[in-house]
């Protein structure tokens, strides 16, 4: 059986293009001819968000194999935008696309769980299962550790998922932490990618390349080239390819 990131290569293939469109929308972005259908209140605000997501994906789903849809955008405008979210998932995902929802989800125990089954996989009560945002991949945070992790892992083994892992971050700072150096000379950020291959090596697909997979900034070019070689089975997600603002993002999967 072919795994999620066989799929999402698949799409990649059919594409010819590597790259993935970053729908975090900004109202003040929105074209005036959609933002004059709606009224300035929320629920108007949310509409026109929708609209224009819906647009952006209509013009490229032919020519990009993914999207990946920061949930942070949503969010901040309460339960109209998680349904916006949702909605916005639902479309990609209609037009054929790979939908990562960018969310950067980490903790332990039921949490992670619960987490992990909001955007992997169901809800299940008696013999009624149902997805919540069916997405097809979800950034995670693994500064938790393994028991953060693995309830994705089990529900990617469980519903053909997948994850991207916080491995060596594209933001200014990330040498604060990621950088930083064990007992044994190994930084943050080359301990993390070692986890990656272990927790991935369940998961590889036909392919050869696991659906737990890393996110790797492109700004940071020679940790790049250096995790390419410890993570030899894992597809990245790269921010940080080409001109990056943080109105509009750029991302590349490379594998």
């Amino acid at each position: 059986m072919k795994n999620a990131m066989d799929l999402l290569i698949e799409k990649i293939k059919q594409t010819n293009n590597p790259t993935v469109m970053g729908i975090d929308p900004k109202y003040g972005q929105i074209p005036e001819y959609i933002k004059e259908k709606y009224d300035k209140s929320l629920s108007g605000v949310c509409g026109a968000i929708l609209e224009f997501n819906k647009e952006l994906i209509d013009a490229v789903y032919d020519i990009i194999p993914a999207v990946k849809v920061n949930i942070a955008f949503y969010e901040m405008l309460g339960l109209e935008g998680i349904l916006v979210f949702k909605e916005t998932c639902k479309y990609a995902k209609k037009r054929g696309m790979i939908v990562i929802a960018d969310a950067k989800r980490g903790d332990i125990g039921t949490t992670a769980k619960a987490y992990s089954t909001a955007f992997l996989g169901k809800h299940i009560v008696d013999d009624i299962e149902e997805e919540i945002f069916d997405v097809d991949f979800v950034t995670v945070n693994p500064y938790l550790g393994t028991d953060g992790i693995q309830p994705f892992i089990e529900d990617s083994k469980k519903y053909n998922k997948g994850i991207f892992v916080l491995v060596k971050t594209s933001n200014p700072s990330s040498g604060e932490l990621q950088d930083l150096k064990l007992e044994n000379g190994q930084t943050i950020y080359q301990k993390v990618a070692d986890l990656v291959n272990e927790w991935g090596k369940e998961l590889i697909g036909e392919n050869g390349y696991s659906s737990v997979s890393a996110v790797v900034g492109a700004t940071y070019p020679k940790q790049l080239q250096e995790l390419r070689e410890k993570m030899p089975n894992s597809y990245f997600l790269i921010p940080g390819y080409g001109a990056q603002r943080w109105k509009s993002r750029r991302y590349c999967i490379r594998f």
